[in-house]
């Protein structure tokens, strides 16, 4: 998991990637290519 400054470049990496909230930090996960996640905050 890579922790970035930028979400919306992490989001545009792949089409299924999803932006969720979970206690107070924001994570970009990706069901299909679990690679592409990453997280802020």
């Amino acid at each position: 998991m890579k922790v970035v400054n930028s979400l919306k470049s992490a989001k545009g990496r792949h089409r299924d990637c999803r932006v969720i909230r979970r206690k107070g930090r924001v994570y970009v996960i990706n069901k299909t290519n679990p690679r592409f996640k990453a997280r802020q905050g």
